[in-house]
This record gives structure tokens, C-alpha cells and sequence, in this order.
């Protein structure tokens, strides 16, 4: 899933045959290769991790102890230790990961609005697209609460509870955009066409002065949180214990940076 502004700036860019230069952001895994095939549930009584293909099926953990798919795992007092660290380092990770989710739409939504601002001209027509904006982002963010900030992350879900205001907002702009560049180029009047342009040679230098400070700053946030998933990964093949298959437990697996991520980054991208 990308969220971006790349649409609006093809639309610009198409339109009144100008380039456009515009900021990126997406919502992604960890970008350090760390995911996970399980949906995650983080309540007092323990952690749940659960999937609907794939064995195990259903992990559950507390105070080290382990249970999978309904069974008690006999484990090794060492491995008790391990478990209650695991579930220690998953419990503290989760709100990290809801802030990091919670200021990526933040930041999302601040880049859109500088685009809004940019080519809205009519007064009523910009409050009521401002509007639109803002309830999109409050909605995105009580999702992100009721999820991720309540310790509950569904993989299949993450993308729908934060890409769809933003998506909404985007196609919104992107008709503004578009349509604002076809009215001036049908004009004929060329001095629309040239302040349209104008805008858009302004709207890179707008977007990297108000937003990519925060992108960065959310950058090397995401990033102090891999050697927190390396150390999941370590207590997994710590592990002593083996499942009824003999193979190793593995909730977190590590996978090259092409793989889909699960925190913030910023990518550039021109359209010519």
C-alpha cells in the first residue's frame, strides 16, 4: 500500500505539461526486513499470535509459558526466561509501533493539506476540502487507537486502517489538481496556465520546508526499533524447546528490504 502525492503531482504535471516534483510517504514494515505472518494480540492475561494459513496456527505466551494450538509446550527454565523476555520486548514494542503508525498519517495528511492549500482558491470550496481532510486523519487515528493502540496488529487490516482517508483525501486532490490545470489550459489565457505552473514549481520546496524534518525525525525513530525486532529473532533461535514437528518456533522472520515493511520512510519520486 503507498499513500502518496505522486498522484497529485502526475496529475499537475500531465496536465499543464510542466514537471513536478513531489514527497512520498508510505506506511510499511519494519524497512530493516523484520515482519511477521501472525496477527498479534497484546492483553494483560498474555500475548496471542494467530494466522489462519500456516503452522502453528495459534501461539499463545504469558509468563513463560507457552501453549500452541491448544497444547502446553513443556519447556526448559532457561527457555521460561526467554519466553518472559519475548513477551516483555512484544509488549513494549507495540506502542512504539502505534506512535510511529500515528505520526506517519500525521505527516501524511500535513503534506496533503500543503497541496489543498496550494491549489484551492475558492474560499468556501477550500474549507469544505480542509474538512474533508481533517475527518479523514481523526478517523485514520482512532483506528490506529483502537488497533495497534490497544495492542491488537492485523496485517491484513494495517492497510486499509490507514490508507483509506488518505486514499479518499488523495483522489480528492487530485480532481482539484486536475481539474484546475484542464480549466486553465482550455482558457486560453496563458496567464492561468503560468500561475498554475508556478504553484506547482513552488509545491516541492513547500513540502520538504514543512515536512521533511518530521519525515526524518520519524525515520530515525522506526529505525531504533530494529535492534529490538534483531532481538526477538535472537530469542527465537535461542529457543531450546521444538514444536510437534520439530521444528523451531518463529513468530518474527527476517526478510530482505524489498519485502513488505511495517514503519514509515520517505522515497522520492519525479514525474516528467
Amino acid at each position: 500500500m503507498r499513500m502518496t502525492l505522486l498522484a497529485c503531482a502526475m496529475a499537475t504535471g500531465m496536465a499543464i505539461g510542466g514537471g513536478a516534483h513531489a514527497k512520498g510517504y508510505q506506511i510499511n514494515d519494519v524497512h530493516c526486513g523484520y515482519s511477521t505472518d501472525y496477527d498479534v494480540s497484546v492483553q494483560p492475561a498474555g500475548i496471542a499470535f494467530s494466522r489462519t494459513d500456516g503452522h502453528p496456527g495459534d501461539v499463545f505466551m504469558h509468563d513463560g509459558h507457552l501453549r500452541v494450538d491448544g497444547r502446553e509446550v513443556a519447556v526448559s527454565a532457561d527457555d521460561a526466561g526467554r519466553l518472559r523476555q519475548y513477551e516483555q520486548n512484544v509488549r513494549s514494542l507495540m506502542p512504539e509501533v502505534a506512535g510511529i503508525a500515528r505520526e506517519g498519517v500525521t505527516i501524511g495528511f500535513a503534506a496533503l493539506r500543503t497541496v489543498l492549500m496550494t491549489f484551492a482558491d475558492n474560499e468556501g470550496e477550500r474549507r469544505e476540502m480542509v474538512a474533508r481532510l481533517d475527518q479523514n486523519r481523526e478517523q485514520a487515528l482512532v483506528r490506529i487507537d483502537d488497533t495497534l493502540g490497544k495492542g491488537v496488529w492485523k496485517r491484513h487490516e494495517m492497510d486499509d486502517v490507514i490508507g483509506q482517508g488518505i486514499q479518499s483525501s488523495v483522489s480528492d486532490l487530485v480532481g482539484k489538481v486536475a481539474g484546475a490545470a484542464v480549466t486553465a489550459a482550455l482558457s486560453g489565457d496563458d496567464s492561468k496556465v503560468a500561475a498554475l505552473q508556478a504553484r506547482a514549481d513552488t509545491l516541492d520546496e513547500t513540502i520538504d520546508k514543512e515536512i521533511d524534518g518530521r519525515s526524518d525525525a520519524l525515520n530515525r525513530r522506526a529505525d531504533a526499533l530494529c535492534p529490538r525486532f534483531s532481538a526477538l529473532e535472537q530469542l527465537q533461535q535461542q529457543f531450546q524447546f521444538r514444536l510437534q514437528d520439530g521444528s523451531r518456533l518463529k513468530l518474527v522472520t527476517h526478510e530482505d528490504k524489498d519485502n513488505k515493511k511495517l514503519v514509515t520512510a520517505t522515497d522520492h519520486a519525479r514525474a516528467d
